[in-house]
């Protein structure tokens, strides 16, 4: 007899799925099993229509990998659809709240490790002038080697001082931001200009349009722009050996040159802020988006009672290079500086760049996928007792936890990151890669990114092989 109404059947999809579908689709699914579906029997056929199975709608979604190379990552982050995003609330709601609480006592403690480990080095070194003056060229491998240790060391105290921004560092207002404007301007970095363009690169993580560091540069294909560049070198100086010249051009300019161009033109900012001057607080240049200017408002005047401290700081350099002879002031102080300043980029670098690591456009992006499009890296093993890592305060190894919520202090990060692993396990990102490996890789294979679907990626085509 034929069913002369449709019967509904209330089908439970909670069956278990056989096989591990990547990153994205075992946190995806467990979204979709969560819900029930009603499926109508046609009361003229008496059969149930066939719906596509939750592997058909994965592989429909599955995203294009053709010329992309893969880190450590394997693509996990490509993986991921715009429904397997957790809301903004979940992602603080999974930190411990004990995590959010700064100590100033704690964090005055990690304070003067940072400064007594700097100021012993600056002690050896100022008791060495004597024996191997730096005016002569036959010590400079001495002096190249004591820029290395004692910036290495002083990159702790400008870890501190970006707490300090945060307002992670103490509940204490004062001695918070006393602290970060001394630390700050002892390397020449403008206080309140850089607490501001920080937060703003915390809001606008991997943005292609309002994206404050390392915004990759927009390409429609790979024979425009820096990849285009990228392969005159290798026809010009042959497959592999150019490849490698691209990479050794690529790390010379970004952990040299890019902070201090960073913060006078605003290079690797993103395009719709304009040209933009850390010291100066208006835009160098007509932005695209002015509501979107980076020192709005009251940050001008901030801007400029940064500038008071660098000012001094430098009027002091200038003054010690005159006094004592420019060896001396760039043995003592400007080699020690240039390793910091290439340290901060090397993190800020990786913390968010890899061949398969995406950016997105204004369209489709906010903090969520910001936060978690931020890579977590295995500094801890860059030394056997993984001192580096102890001496930066892990800001490499817990990085994401940190774009979670930046508040939470360092001391604290390890729980917050252990947590986060737990709650998002195919949503957190960790390359394994050592780091040197890393920073070859990125060098040679993060030159331009072309539009695919809705996300930008590093097209690499024919040269996956070489990265």
């Amino acid at each position: 007899m034929k069913l002369s109404l449709a019967v509904s059947l209330l089908v439970s999809t909670t069956s278990t799925v056989g096989a591990f579908q990547g990153p994205s689709s075992a946190f995806s699914t467990a979204r979709r099993l969560t819900h029930r579906h009603v499926l109508a029997i046609d009361p003229t056929t008496g059969t149930v229509p066939v719906t596509p199975s939750v592997q058909e709608e994965e592989a429909k979604a599955e995203f294009d990998m053709t010329g992309i190379a893969f880190s450590g990552l394997n693509g996990q982050a490509l993986k991921w659809q715009n429904e397997d995003f957790p809301e903004a609330r979940e992602l603080r709601a999974v930190i411990p709240a004990d995590c959010f609480e700064s100590d100033t006592a704690t964090s005055l403690g990690y304070l003067s490790v940072s400064v007594f480990g700097t100021a012993l080095c600056t002690f050896i070194g100022a008791n060495l002038l004597s024996v191997l003056p730096p005016e002569n060229l036959l010590t400079l491998p001495f002096w190249a080697l004591y820029s290395a240790v004692t910036g290495t060391v002083a990159m702790g105290l400008w870890v501190l001082a970006h707490e300090c921004g945060h307002g992670a560092f103490s509940k204490n207002k004062t001695i918070q931001d006393t602290v970060g404007y001394v630390l700050h301007s002892l390397f020449l970095v403008p206080y309140y200009s850089w607490q501001r363009s920080h937060a703003v690169h915390h809001q606008y993580t991997n943005h292609m349009e309002l994206g404050e560091t390392h915004v990759p540069e927009p390409v429609a294909s790979t024979e425009e722009g820096s990849v285009a560049l990228r392969n005159s070198f290798m026809n010009l100086f042959g497959r592999t050996l150019g490849m490698r010249m691209w990479g050794a051009l690529q790390a010379f300019v970004h952990l040299i040159i890019g902070w201090p161009a960073y913060l006078l033109i605003g290079a690797t900012g993103g395009i719709d802020r304009g040209m933009t001057n850390h010291y100066w607080p208006n835009p160098l240049t007509t932005p695209n988006q002015p509501k979107k200017e980076l020192f709005p408002g009251n940050w001008k005047e901030k801007v400029f009672k940064s500038d008071i401290g660098v000012a001094a700081v430098a009027a002091g350099a200038i003054a010690w290079a005159l006094c004592n002879g420019l060896p001396q002031m760039m043995a003592l102080y400007g080699g020690p500086l240039i390793v910091v300043n290439a340290w901060l980029v090397l993190y800020t670098w990786l913390q968010h760049t890899d061949v398969d690591v995406p950016h997105y456009s204004q369209d489709n992006h906010n903090f969520v996928k910001g936060a978690l499009h931020t890579i977590d890296r295995p500094y801890d093993k860059l030394d056997p007792w993984g001192f580096i890592d102890f001496l930066h305060h892990k800001i490499g190894t817990t990085h994401v936890a940190h774009h979670f919520d930046s508040t939470i202090p360092h001391y604290k990060a390890q729980v917050a990151t252990d947590a986060i692993k737990e709650a998002f396990p195919n949503m957190y990102l960790y390359d394994p890669t050592p780091i040197p490996e890393a920073v070859w890789r990125i060098s040679k294979g993060c030159s331009s990114v072309v539009k695919r679907g809705d996300r930008w990626i590093w097209n690499n085509q024919g040269v996956e092989d070489l990265l």
